[in-house]
This record gives structure tokens, C-alpha cells and sequence, in this order.
């Protein structure tokens, strides 16, 4: 370690260096927040882009971020990483500084800087000694000289904060307006702010990264406690032997495998979820030298609309709106390599095994996947050679001006309330002490108060692209066919990119008027075809439009309630008394566009009981399917409403059955078409069974049954 005072320099090693803004961890002292800058030959940033902060945690050029606080061992630093090789030329400094905020420097106790070599040895710490008043310091710069790099501690302190530091060298801070002529008793004068950046990585905590180099077989562990969640695990080798890293369990055995490699001078990252209850350890088996590093979250590489490249496994964040994302693979040194990404999203960072599969292909490839709306991060789980990523943000669209305006459905006269909060029933839904809430397909209607998002109006058939007024999340998608027969000649289709079709609702199961879902993934766009001789009317409103389902409820036609409770039984029943006349209900969950059958009465009277499967990460909406004048009921159940199997249990069409015993043996008799579905804690039907399939074992869960008939489930030891 190099200690330097103030105006010495010192070299530091090529590649990837990691830079520490540190304090002593002191409860009530001011926060130091950590900056980089990057000058020209005339000591000038080129551009705004040039400052790298919290608020603005990567430079484009991918050579300098900020990756996060952390704490350990009494400190607490600011971090940010500097990739030297990749700096460009026309750089010559990179200035690290900090800014305080509640207070001066001189308050800050134990302020230091330290640049950290790769493998975690420290190249140069240089402690301030000498603040007093200053709300932002230059502490050191990374420079070029004679094609190496040196770092030199500076020292210099401002008193006009960063702002104050950022003018001087050549970014044009926005000052605030002008205060009135009367100034405001309450009002609080602004300072200059720094320009308007992009919102930190909104995924975990920070912390210290831990790092641990070795040579040959060696256990890495992380002594230091860790915040809730994944981190990134780093590995550098050195040569070209067999590379493999894996957790070890309680026992200390080995367990999940984080890396597994031939590949020469391997660099790559991998998402680890650590042990809640002990420190994290992992086996690590290697010829030669290595190095492991545990990172924060926030360490993770940006995606955005330029081009991204890498090699090998990594972690990478995209923060943007909903985007197609084109994956180029150049199918390694034997073009026929294993490329895997998977996406995890910030809502499931607590399961890892909860996640999308985008890409599992061998050889070279380029194609496009669909990946929604940030934070979220994609994993690059296997990848043995050169691959690219770059973002299309989907478009936003917007339904031309309406010539006679109505007020924007979505302002609010005061104060904002929480965009997620839950409003009181409307008009669409509404109680009686003697009957029950109801609902029917015009209570959707632009009489009901709301002016619809968007309104298309035609005749005959028409391929319409509807356009999403709130991309990321679903709307209520309202259909009028006046005059038309409920029959399978009226269709409604999706369209995708490539012109293929799909079923989405038809006039014989979903009537000539009622509400759907639209959007269910939070699409920006969704083109449809209306295949009708006559004249239409399609609207879109916003998803709070759906009534509440909080008990029993009454209804006509197609309908669409939400619901935000824990997973529950539901009770369908059609109380009209007409004949073929039928209800089904569907629960569908966004952001992820699935949804599992409750239960169809199958054209009958008497109540079927399904699951109504919840997803914890998503927004749940109960679809009832019915045509116009089909009146039915719906009733919310708690799950021991489910009958308890015993020897032989009999039941007829669709229902929900409870085993609670120990695993046995079932075997499904029926006398019509039955499929059994094992339900997950969510109540997801995860497991199909059959009785062409069977017999099966099962252990204690729920069971739906769908069947066209009556049915007899037995059990057997």
C-alpha cells in the first residue's frame, strides 16, 4: 500500500481499478456522496455526460461508474470503478471527488480516499487531514503520463458544493428561477442542481465488495453480514485450465454451481442468492491464480440503446421501458457454444428460480426478445464466447387529439393520492342492503364519470392497433357490436409482429357488449382484427375502472373485477334461467399475461368451485365470460371450503378437492374427458394428472378438478 500526502502521485495498475470514498461509519455526520469526472487535454469535461454520480452512475463509454455504498469494518465508502483500459483518448484525468450534504467536510471524521487494484490489494490511500468548510473536494485524479496511469492526491475544496465543483470544470449547471418579488415566509431558497440525470438502479442495497484472490483449490467466504437479496459474484482467472466455482450448503458440501469453464483468461459474473442465516461460502477449483469478488447489485452493467458487448457469463441491469432486445452470439471459438440469458425482475430478486428464459440457443445467433419494463436484470448464465445486446424501447403512441376534449380521467384536482392505491367502488359496483354488489357490462361506460383512454370507431372488418395511454400496465378494453348476432361469425383476433392471429374473444362465449382485459403483459401497443359486418365501438379504460371483489357479487354478461387478496376459492353460478346460456371465469395476472381457469358451469345451474390463483408480484383480475343477459354470481370461498378426499370421493364437473393426509397413490375414475391439477401455494395448477396417465402420487396440496362429467377420485395406499 502507497500512502500518499497531499500533491504526491504514485502508478497504478492497468485494467480495471475500484476507487473508495471512505468515513468512519459515525452516527449524525454528514453524508459524503462520491463523483468522477472526465477532463480533456484542457482540464474541461466534453459534455454533461462527462459527470458521473449517483444520479447519473455510468459514463457511455462503460469506463467509469458509480457502483454504490457500502459498510464494514467501522467505514462506510462510496464506490465508484474506473476501467483504465477503456477510457477513451481523449480523456486525460479523471477527477474523484465528493460533495457533502448536512453539513462540511470538516465534520466528516476519517475522510480518505483508496484505489483498489483488481485483486483487492490497495495502490494508493490518501487521508484528508486538512478540511474545514468546504461542501465538495477534488481528492485525488486518475491521469495518463508517458502511456501509464498514476494517481495523484489533490485535496482541493470548494464551498459551493458539487454544483459549485462541476462549473469549474465546464458543465453548465441550471440555476433556479428567479424567487418573487414578495418572497414566500416558508419558502426554502434551492441551490444551482446538477443536470437532470436518470434515477439510480433501484435493485438492492449496497455494501463493501469483498474481495479474495488465491491460486489453486481455495473457499472464499464473506464474513462480513450482507443485505437482503442477490449479489453479483465475480471471478478473473489466469490460463486456460478447468475453472468451476459452487456454493457450499449448511454442511459445508457443495451445492449450486456459479461458474463452470474452460474458457482461457476467464472474466465473468454470475447472480448469487446468499444464505440469510450464515456467511456466504463458496469451493473454488482452479489450477492457477484467481480472484472472486462479491459485488452490490448496483455494480451490474447498464443496458441501454447502445450497443452492449461481453464474453462469457455476466450480470447486466436495464432500467428502461418495456424494449425489444436484439441478442448477438458469435457461437464461440467452435461456433456451436451454449448461449442461456434469463431475466430476473426486480419483483422476484428474493427467488432466483423465479424467472423468464429468453434465450437458450447453441451455435451463432442473432435474434430478438421481449423483456418489460425495468428495473430488472439479464443474466447471461452461459456464453463461451462474444455476444451483443442492444435495447429497443417500444415506441409510445398516442390516439390523435379528440376535437371536443373531455378532463383527463387521470388528473386530480389536489394533491395526487398513491397511483396504486385502491379507489372506493364507483358507479360499477354498488351495494343494497337486500341483494348483493352488482355488475353488467355497461357499468363500463362512458356515462359512468370517466372519459375513456382511447376510443376506435369503425364498420366492418378492420385490423386497429390499440394504443396503450399507460404503457406498463393493463386497461380495461370495452366492445360494442350493436346488432350483431352472439355467434362465432363475430371475432375479435390479436395480431402479432408477424401476422399471425390469435382467438381472443368471439360473440358466441363473450356476448356483442362487455369488458376484457387488454394490455395483461403492460404492452404499449396490441394490434387487433375485427371481423364484423356492422358498425363497432372499442374503448379503452383505465384498469381502477374494474370494481373490487371483496364478497359475494352479482353480474351480467362479460365482466372484469379485481381482486387483491390472498389466493381463494371462488364459487361460479349462473342464476338466469335461459337455456344454453353459460359462465366462466378466468384469473389473470399482470404484468406477466397468464392466467388459469376458475371453473365453467358448462351450461349448467349448479355452482362450480375453482382456485383463484394469485401471483404475489402482480396485479390479479377475475374475467367473467358470458354473454349479454346471462346472469351469474360470483362468491369468494376460504380454501377449507374444499372437501377432504377420503377412499373414493365423487363429484361432478368442475370442483376443488383437499388431500391432507400422507403422500398416496390416485388414481382418477371418470365416466367423461377429467384432468386433475395439482395447485401451487398461489394456487397455480402447476401439475396436470390424467387417468390414461396414472396412477399418481401426490402429497398434501389442492387439487382442481375439470371435467365434462361426473368423477371419482380414490386413494390408495
Amino acid at each position: 500500500m502507497t500512502h500518499l500526502t497531499k500533491g504526491a502521485n504514485t502508478p497504478v495498475p492497468e485494467g480495471l481499478v475500484r476507487v473508495a470514498v471512505c468515513r468512519r461509519s459515525v452516527p449524525g455526520t454528514p453524508v459524503v456522496d462520491a463523483s468522477a469526472l472526465l477532463l480533456d487535454a484542457t482540464g474541461k469535461v466534453r459534455g454533461d455526460a462527462d459527470l458521473v454520480f449517483y444520479n447519473q452512475p455510468a459514463h457511455p463509454s462503460g469506463a467509469v461508474r458509480h457502483t454504490g455504498a457500502g459498510e464494514g469494518a467501522g467505514l462506510h465508502a462510496e464506490w465508484l470503478e474506473v476501467d483504465l483500459p477503456r477510457v477513451e483518448p481523449a480523456v486525460q484525468r479523471v477527477l474523484i471527488a465528493g460533495s457533502c450534504d448536512g453539513g462540511v467536510f470538516g465534520q466528516v471524521p476519517g475522510l480518505d480516499v483508496r484505489v483498489l487494484a483488481a485483486d483487492g490489494t490497495v495502490a494508493a490511500h490518501y487521508d484528508v487531514t486538512d478540511a474545514r468548510n468546504e461542501t465538495a473536494f477534488v481528492l485525488g485524479e486518475l491521469y495518463r503520463r508517458d502511456g501509464t496511469w498514476k494517481f495523484r492526491a489533490v485535496g482541493q475544496g470548494y464551498d459551493s458544493g458539487l454544483a459549485g465543483l462541476a462549473t469549474d470544470f465546464g458543465i453548465a449547471v441550471r440555476d433556479e428561477p428567479a424567487a418573487p418579488a414578495v418572497p414566500d415566509a416558508h419558502a426554502v431558497p434551492a441551490a444551482p442542481v446538477a443536470p437532470a440525470v436518470p434515477d439510480p438502479l433501484p435493485l438492492g442495497a449496497g455494501f463493501v465488495p469483498h474481495v479474495q484472490s488465491g491460486r489453486g483449490n481455495g473457499v472464499v467466504t464473506v464474513a462480513a453480514p450482507l443485505p437482503p437479496g442477490p449479489v453479483i459474484v465475480e471471478a478473473r482467472i489466469e490460463g486456460d485450465e478447468y475453472f468451476c466455482v459452487e456454493t457450499l450448503n449448511r454442511r459445508n458440501k457443495k451445492d449450486l454451481t456459479v461458474f463452470n469453464t474452460e474458457l482461457p483468461d476467464f472474466h465473468g459474473r454470475a447472480l448469487v442468492q446468499p444464505p440469510r442465516d450464515r456467511p456466504l461460502r463458496l469451493n473454488v477449483d482452479y489450477a492457477g491464480a484467481w480472484t472472486i469478488t462479491v459485488l452490490p447489485l448496483s455494480a451490474a452493467r447498464r443496458l441501454d440503446t447502445r450497443e452492449l458487448t461481453g464474453r462469457g457469463a455476466d450480470v447486466i441491469a436495464y432500467t428502461g421501458p418495456v424494449a425489444d432486445v436484439r441478442v448477438r452470439f458469435d457461437g464461440g471459438a467452435d461456433r456451436d457454444e451454449w448461449f442461456l440469458m434469463n431475466c430476473h425482475e426486480a419483483a422476484h430478486l428474493d427467488d432466483l428460480d423465479r424467472h423468464e428464459m429468453l434465450v437458450n440457443e447453441t451455435g451463432r445467433l442473432d435474434q430478438t426478445v421481449p423483456v418489460p419494463d425495468g428495473p430488472l436484470l439479464l443474466v447471461v448464465e452461459n456464453g463461451e464466447g462474444h455476444w451483443e445486446l442492444t435495447a429497443k424501447p417500444l415506441p409510445v403512441h398516442h390516439p390523435a387529439p379528440d376535437p371536443h376534449p373531455a378532463p383527463d380521467p387521470y388528473a386530480v384536482p389536489h394533491a395526487a393520492p398513491d397511483p396504486y392505491a385502491v379507489p372506493s367502488p364507483g358507479p360499477a359496483l354498488h351495494s343494497a342492503p337486500d341483494r348483493k354488489p352488482a355488475v353488467s357490462p355497461s357499468a363500463l361506460s362512458k356515462e359512468s364519470g370517466s372519459r375513456p383512454a382511447g376510443v376506435y370507431e369503425g364498420r366492418g372488418e378492420q385490423t386497429v392497433t390499440l394504443v396503450n395511454p399507460r404503457p406498463g400496465r393493463p386497461m380495461l378494453f370495452r366492445y360494442d357490436f350493436p346488432g350483431a348476432e352472439a355467434d362465432y361469425r363475430l371475432e375479435v383476433k390479436t395480431v402479432d409482429e408477424y401476422g399471425d392471429e390469435t382467438d381472443w374473444l368471439t360473440g358466441a362465449q363473450h356476448g356483442t357488449r362487455g369488458t376484457v382485459v387488454a394490455f395483461r403483459a403492460g404492452e404499449a401497443e396490441q394490434t387487433v382484427r375485427v371481423r364484423h359486418t356492422g358498425e363497432w365501438t372499442l374503448s379503452l379504460l383505465p384498469e381502477e375502472e374494474a370494481p373490487l371483489l371483496t364478497g359475494a357479487v352479482e353480474g351480467e354478461g362479460s365482466a372484469v373485477l379485481r381482486y387483491q387478496g390472498p389466493p381463494t376459492l371462488l364459487t361460479v353460478r349462473r342464476t338466469s334461467r335461459g337455456e344454453h346460456e353459460n359462465v366462466a371465469a378466468v384469473a389473470l395476472n399482470h404484468p406477466y399475461g397468464k392466467s388459469a381457469l376458475i371453473a365453467d358451469t358448462d351450461f349448467r345451474r349448479r355452482p362450480a368451485l375453482g382456485p383463484v390463483w394469485v401471483d404475489p408480484g402482480g396485479a390479479c383480475f377475475v374475467v367473467v365470460r358470458a354473454v349479454e343477459g346471462v346472469k351469474w354470481e360470483l362468491e369468494p370461498q376460504p380454501l377449507d371450503a374444499a372437501p377432504v378426499l377420503d377412499g373414493r370421493t365423487r363429484g361432478g364437473w368442475y370442483g376443488v378437492v383437499r388431500h391432507e393426509g400422507p403422500e398416496r397413490e390416485l388414481v382418477i375414475v371418470g365416466t367423461a374427458l377429467t384432468h386433475v391439477f395439482e395447485l401451487d401455494e398461489n394456487l397455480f395448477p402447476h401439475r396436470q394428472l390424467t387417468a390414461s396417465s396414472g396412477p399418481h402420487r401426490i402429497s398434501r396440496s389442492l387439487l382442481q378438478v375439470r371435467s365434462l362429467g361426473e368423477w371419482v377420485l380414490e386413494l390408495r395406499d
